[in-house]
């Protein structure tokens, strides 16, 4: 019986100073070492529901091959994000080692940040909340104010 290393290390995966000389990797796997997705499971259900973009071409096999330089387009939880692949890794690490995965392209969406700093109760709160009929996400079921807020928004006479 051969003796060193389990079944899945590969030592000539490895080059010179224990890293992978890795070309290129499964996007599902890519998507769970990168942290994107919670669980490998979770990155394939991606990957066939359509929610994944390699370089603007939608992939539906989670066995599909992605390289460096590639940009991955993904939904989730309500929100796209876009990121340039930069590296593989042979383990699902840390989430330092992850972050080192990918170079996030994504743009910073204006407001998000600045209700976040205000307390959500707060006079500054209310002058910065849209003045359209829109909640943000896990915000609950809107308070008495809020609800005369949306009806005076939909009839003004009240």
């Amino acid at each position: 019986m051969k003796r060193g290393g389990g079944a899945g290390h590969d030592r000539r995966a490895e080059g010179g100073q224990g890293q992978p000389a890795v070309a290129a990797q499964r996007l599902d796997k890519w998507l769970w070492f990168a942290r994107l997705a919670k669980t490998r499971t979770q990155a394939a259900a991606l990957v066939t529901g359509g929610r994944i973009r390699v370089n603007r071409e939608r992939v539906d096999k989670p066995g599909a091959t992605v390289k460096a330089g590639d940009v991955v387009t993904a939904t989730l939880n309500r929100q796209v994000r876009v990121v340039r692949i930069a590296g593989f890794i042979d383990r699902r690490g840390p989430a330092g080692e992850a972050a080192d995965l990918y170079e996030e392209l994504t743009p910073a969406a204006e407001g998000t940040k600045s209700l976040a700093r205000v307390s959500p109760g707060s006079a500054a709160a209310r002058a910065e909340a849209p003045r359209h009929a829109e909640r943000r996400p896990g915000a609950g079921r809107p308070t008495k104010r809020e609800r005369r807020d949306l009806d005076r928004l939909k009839d003004p006479s009240l």
